[in-house]
């Protein structure tokens, strides 16, 4: 691993919601990813993490902020300027039912990318590239002409993995690609990402809600809560030994087999409903449901700071 294909510095993105209202889907968030490397990206449903996947692959117009791939800055970019980077940036879905087209064959599901980034002129030419793509995702030419509603949810979301390897990207945005399937296939898809990444050296944003699963695809894990990054490092440490009280929480959470472990776990857990991304709480949007807010937590934004070596957190009690 060396060299940054990802830099992002202050992304926001704020949807209107109405005449007034505002949604704070993501608010500051910065973080870079190494060549090589996958961050995972972790949080409640609503904390942003697709919100801030999207931005970055630009499907959204960010707010404010910068978002810097292979050296290149492509924030402001028009769509006709990010078409030939796009080959170098991919995207996983999370829904293998909605994100493939049910008109198309899987053979032409794969090759558009092909022929959209004039990689080939022809499908013919495509096949040479789409049947190894097919068999390297457990797939086979037979499969080729069919169409995805004749799939099973885990190869539907084999093809969705082969439509965004198939341009040989160096940085993949996996928006919760787990999360539709079985828990059998799962262990499948991450190990099929896991191998293509030793090949290929490839990068990966890894979004998720599932911290065991989490931990074993990640180099470096970060922690989102409502639009917010509260907490950053290496994969490890994080489970090891955890600064942030969201971050606590969401690994009291996790279930263990030992009952003493689990009523210890659960007195750490998180109370509470998460707070309207329309109107979030001033200072650390945490504090309203955290057990150790002081005063300063409702006045000041805690900035996300290097508490240990490596180890980032935007907590006023952290250190």
């Amino acid at each position: 691993m060396s060299g940054r294909i990802l830099e992002v510095t202050g992304l926001t993105q704020h949807f209107k919601a109405g005449r007034h209202a505002v949604v704070h889907a993501v608010d500051g968030v910065s973080f870079s990813i190494r060549r090589g490397e996958t961050l995972g990206l972790v949080g409640e449903s609503g904390c942003g993490k697709s919100s801030c996947a999207r931005s970055i692959i630009r499907m959204y117009d960010p707010t404010d902020g910068k978002i810097v791939l292979d050296g290149e800055d492509i924030t402001h970019m028009s769509q006709k300027e990010l078409q030939p980077r796009r080959r170098k940036m991919q995207m996983i879905f999370q829904d293998p039912y909605a994100s493939l087209n049910a008109r198309m064959t899987v053979r032409d599901i794969i090759a558009e990318p092909l022929l959209a980034h004039h990689v080939v002129k022809t499908k013919q030419e495509a096949n040479d590239y789409v049947y190894p793509m097919l068999e390297r995702v457990g797939l086979t030419a037979e499969h080729a002409g069919r169409y995805a509603h004749e799939f099973s949810g885990g190869q539907r979301q084999r093809v969705g993995i082969a439509r965004a390897l198939i341009l040989q990207p160096d940085l993949v945005i996996c928006d919760e690609p787990i999360s539709a399937l079985d828990v059998s296939i799962q262990a499948q898809v991450v190990n099929l990402l896991r191998d293509y990444q030793q090949e290929r050296g490839l990068a990966y944003l890894f979004i998720a809600h599932d911290l065991s699963m989490v931990r074993y695809v990640s180099d470096v894990v970060g922690v989102m809560y409502l639009g917010r990054l509260v907490e950053l490092c290496a994969a490890e440490e994080i489970y090891k030994a955890p600064l942030h009280p969201y971050t606590k929480g969401l690994l009291s959470s996790i279930p263990v087999a030992d009952p003493k472990l689990a009523r210890q776990k659960e007195s750490s857990g998180i109370e509470g409903d998460l707070p309207s991304p329309v109107d979030p709480p001033p200072g650390c949007r945490f504090h309203t449901r955290c057990p150790y807010a002081k005063d300063v937590c409702a006045q000041q934004v805690p900035p996300l700071r290097e508490v240990s070596p490596g180890h980032h957190a935007a907590c006023h009690l952290c250190g």
